[in-house]
């Protein structure tokens, strides 16, 4: 009720008697207060020290194995920190950065088994902090699917394997990217890859932009309608995205590549589908002219594609 808190309450109806010179807090002699004497022991002690290049700990620990305490470590730092002069001060040298900033991966294919992205990415289960990994390999120009598999856990061993199979398949690219990642960045998976005359190629660090056929593609998994999100078992996930890769494969048109399907571009028989395509448009076009203000184009796979091209080179 009135305003006020009990102590500020107590205080104003008792106040203390004024101090007429009052010593502060930090110059009093209170018992546990270290004395001057002891306070420039430990202040030569650590310009000592500083002379010698040696740290305040250094000095303080030289001076316990003397069986000389003259007040605890942190109090050796804040007296440290008040010495007039700090010039003698040892200048510990900032940490660098050894890795040099990464220029951005620009990759280039006209077209399909130039490029492949490889992934990885986390299948969920029902039971907290267990996922089953799923690892893909796409081709950046067709975006077929030329490698997959499912496991519980992500190794580099897994990883090569299954570019063994995909590379036995479609033949080996020029290049395959990936972030970087453990499993992608191993000794075993480049050994693999570089005895096949591969060149590979990571994205930098903490860039989601630089893997984005592989992101996108599993993305287009998980927002499938009926994906079920959750797996039993393994061999659940397994079985499923066995059917969704086939599907992916021969079934879905992709819009990043004119609505074919990743098959068709693969292996050229997108231009059989196209000239379908464009004779039906044209015909719809003879028919009803006033619905168009030009003669429409059947859109084509673009003849360039890549990662962080220029903007000279991006398909339009």
């Amino acid at each position: 009720m009135a305003g006020l808190a009990r102590s500020s309450w107590h205080y104003r109806r008792h106040p203390r008697p004024r101090v007429a010179d009052p010593i502060p807090q930090s110059q009093r002699a209170y018992k546990s207060r270290i004395s001057d004497t002891d306070r420039k022991n430990i202040a030569e002690r650590i310009i000592e020290g500083w002379a010698g290049d040696v740290s305040v700990d250094h000095s303080f620990a030289a001076a316990w194995d003397q069986q000389v305490m003259l007040a605890s470590r942190r109090s050796w730092w804040r007296i440290a920190a008040r010495v007039p002069d700090q010039s003698t001060r040892p200048v510990v040298p900032k940490r660098r950065d050894k890795t040099k900033r990464r220029e951005a991966p620009v990759l280039k294919a006209t077209g399909p088994g130039q490029i492949w992205s490889w992934d990885i990415t986390d299948v969920y289960s029902p039971w907290i902090g267990k996922v089953y990994k799923a690892y893909k390999i796409i081709d950046i120009f067709s975006r077929l699917i030329v490698g997959w598999r499912l496991e519980e856990r992500e190794a580099d061993h897994l990883a090569a394997a299954m570019f063994e199979t995909a590379i036995t398949t479609y033949g080996a690219p020029d290049i395959v990217h990936a972030d970087s990642g453990a499993a992608m960045k191993s000794n075993l998976l480049r050994d693999t890859l570089t005895r096949h005359g591969i060149k590979l190629t990571h994205n930098r660090p903490h860039v989601s932009n630089d893997n984005p056929f592989s992101e996108a593609s599993f993305k287009t998994m998980k927002y499938r309608p009926g994906y079920p999100r959750i797996f039993d078992t393994a061999e659940a996930a397994r079985t499923y995205i066995a059917g969704y890769v086939h599907w992916y494969n021969h079934e879905h048109k992709h819009s990043g590549i004119a609505l074919f399907s990743p098959i068709q571009v693969h292996n050229g028989t997108w231009q059989t589908a196209w000239t379908i395509r464009d004779q039906a448009l044209q015909t719809y076009y003879t028919k009803h002219p006033e619905r168009f203000r030009n003669r429409p184009k059947t859109p084509s796979p673009a003849d360039l594609v890549g990662i962080n091209l220029p903007k000279e080179n991006q398909p339009k």
